[in-house]
C-alpha cells in the first residue's frame, strides 16, 4: 500500500477532497494512505512561526528551513520519494503519475507565500513537480492534483480498470465524445454508429474524433508521435 504524507500550512483543504469520490473510496478500502500534517506543529516559538522575510529583500515571505527539516526528518522513511510541489518543477504527467502510483511512501511539501529556502531544496527534496504553467496561492491544491492522478494508477481504485486505456494523454491523443441515454434530446441525436453495435466500426470512429480534437485543441501532442 502507498502511504501518503502532506505537509502543508493549510492541512484543512484537504478534508473534502480525501473523503470524496473515487479518491475517497480507495482510502477508505485501504488501496491507499494519506496523512495530512501541519507544519505548523513542527515550529518552536509560541507564535508558531513557519516563515520570514527573504534575505537580499523582496516582497513575500518565505517557509523557513528549521520546521521543513524537522518534518521531514521525522516523517521519512528509507526509500521514501520526497516531493516539493512548485510552478519551476518537473511537468506533471500521465507516465510520471504512473510512476509515482508504484512508490510505497511519498511526501508531499506544499510551498506557500515566495516558496521555500533553497536549502531545503538542495538538502531533503528529492524530486520537484510542477502541475501547470501557473502560479497558485499554494502548494496544497497541486498536491491534491498529483495525487488524484498517481491514485488512478493505483491497481483497484478505478471501478474499471479500462478506462485507464481511453481516457486522454494516455494514448497522446484527446478523449473522444461520449453519449449516453436517450439517443435522441431536443432534437439532438447520437451519432448512427454508436448505436450500430459494430465495435469495430466504433472504435474507428473513436480515433478519428480523437485526432480530430487532438488536431484542434492540442497539435503539439501530434508532434509527439511522429
Amino acid at each position: 500500500m502507498l502511504h501518503i504524507d502532506i505537509i502543508t500550512l493549510f492541512p484543512r483543504m484537504l478534508d473534502g477532497f480525501l473523503t470524496e469520490s473515487i479518491l475517497g473510496k480507495g482510502i477508505d478500502a485501504g488501496l491507499l494512505e494519506v496523512a495530512v500534517h501541519d507544519l505548523r506543529a513542527w515550529t518552536t516559538d509560541k507564535h508558531r512561526t513557519a516563515d520570514d522575510r527573504p534575505f537580499g529583500g523582496g516582497a513575500g515571505m518565505v517557509l523557513k528551513p528549521e520546521p521543513v527539516f524537522a518534518a521531514i526528518e521525522q516523517l521519512q522513511t528509507p526509500g521514501c520519494r520526497r516531493i516539493y510541489l512548485t510552478p519551476d518543477g518537473v511537468p506533471l504527467s500521465p507516465a510520471l503519475a504512473q510512476d509515482l502510483s508504484r512508490q510505497q511512501h511519498i511526501i508531499f511539501l506544499s510551498g506557500h507565500y515566495e516558496g521555500i529556502d533553497q536549502r531545503i531544496r538542495d538538502h531533503l527534496i528529492d524530486q520537484e513537480i510542477s502541475i501547470g504553467d501557473y502560479v497558485l496561492t499554494n502548494g496544497t491544491l497541486a498536491a491534491a492534483v498529483v495525487i488524484d492522478a498517481l491514485g488512478r494508477f493505483i491497481p483497484g481504485v478505478l471501478g474499471e480498470e479500462k478506462s485507464l486505456t481511453h481516457e486522454s494523454f494516455t494514448g497522446k491523443l484527446l478523449d473522444f465524445p461520449q453519449y449516453t441515454r436517450p439517443a435522441e434530446f431536443r432534437g439532438m441525436t447520437v451519432p448512427k454508429v454508436l448505436l450500430s453495435g459494430d465495435h469495430g466500426k466504433i472504435e474507428k470512429w473513436r480515433h478519428a474524433r480523437q485526432v480530430e480534437k487532438t488536431q484542434q485543441v492540442r497539435p503539439d501532442l501530434l508532434k509527439q508521435t511522429t
